[in-house]
């Protein structure tokens, strides 16, 4: 029987993204994401756990995350998990484990600004802003539809 390693993360990033070229021109990026779960506990207090996952995306997702996302950037993720192991210099086995990237939607806002008459216009495509992304399924990647999200 084959497994399924799939991975769907809706969360904030922590840091830019690392841009970096391997041989061959090869884009990767990578950065720190954390997701938080809210929850009350036996008491009725409200509990934040964040974790943080380290995402890897690669070729065009990797320059569009490096374009568009920011410290904060609110993104959905969806990939696989892998690890990988090595060992250091003092010959200590380490391990790291990631989500690798496949699909990559902006969730921010589109930034709006007043313009000289004093009526709202969408924000000029710069580096802070949104580029206008057209998906076939409102924003939604794949054949996943609204009811599936937890929003």
């Amino acid at each position: 029987m084959r497994g399924v390693n799939k991975v769907i993360l809706i969360g904030n990033l922590g840091r830019e993204p690392d841009l970096q070229y391997l041989e061959g021109n090869i884009a990767v990026a990578k950065f720190p994401l954390a997701t938080t779960e809210t929850y009350k506990d036996k008491n009725g207090s409200l509990v934040s756990q964040t974790e943080w996952h380290t995402v890897v995306l690669w070729r065009g997702l990797a320059d569009l995350a490096q374009k568009y996302l920011h410290k904060g950037s609110l993104v959905y993720i969806e990939g696989r998990i892998r690890t990988r192991n090595w060992e250091d210099k003092d010959k200590n086995k380490r391990f790291s484990t990631e989500i690798v990237g496949d699909n990559l939607v902006m969730l921010d806002k589109r930034k709006e600004h007043t313009d000289v008459q004093g009526s709202e216009t969408p924000a000029a495509h710069d580096n802070h802003s949104i580029p206008d992304i057209n998906f076939d399924n409102g924003g939604i990647p794949g054949n996943i539809t609204k009811d599936d999200l937890p929003f």
